[in-house]
């Protein structure tokens, strides 16, 4: 890296939210990461505004906002005057070419990393609940079958206790 710019992966990691089903980032967090004001970063996306549609960038209600707030034990969010706008993966790669500065292109590149180490961490765990729920459907398929052969063996029991005894063939003494 040009900088020896160093961000760990779990400092992004912790960075990234999900709102309405979707894996953000929030503009504070990204200005932060960048090295630069929120105001700032917040001008350079006003004048490429047409960079960003709402699938890229959005403004938090003010729902989604104390519900965001509620998250965290101790606010550290100060007075914020406006909602805030969380960016989507596509949107902070869209960034990128906003912000042309050395730094925000390297912390860019790492960002883009963990997004997709999250992408992959929650392919992961959705292909662990398949095989978990198909374990779970053969376990359930067994409770049958077992429950099935213990009723034939109740069966095979009692026709042998009420069985009617058999005369014997062959020689007699």
């Amino acid at each position: 890296m040009s900088q020896n710019l160093i961000i760990s992966e779990e400092t992004i990691a912790n960075k990234i939210y999900f709102i309405r089903n979707q894996k953000v980032m929030l503009d504070r967090d990204l200005a932060l990461l960048y090295g630069i004001e929120t105001r700032v970063l917040k001008q350079a996306v006003k004048r490429n505004i047409s960079r960003f549609p709402e699938d890229f960038m959005f403004e938090l209600s003010q729902l989604e906002f104390d519900n965001l707030k509620s998250q965290f034990v101790t606010s550290s969010w100060g007075g914020t005057r406006k909602l805030p706008s969380v960016f989507t993966e596509h949107g902070v790669l869209m960034l990128s070419s906003v912000l042309n500065s050395d730094k925000a292109i390297q912390t860019n590149i790492q960002i883009m990393r963990i997004f997709s180490k999250v992408r992959q961490m929650l392919l992961d765990t959705t292909d662990l609940k398949i095989d978990i729920l198909q374990i779970q459907k053969k376990l359930e398929n067994h409770d049958k079958n077992i429950e099935l052969v213990f009723s034939y063996l109740d069966e095979l029991t009692d026709k042998k206790e009420n069985a009617k005894p058999r005369t014997k063939i062959g020689y007699k003494k």
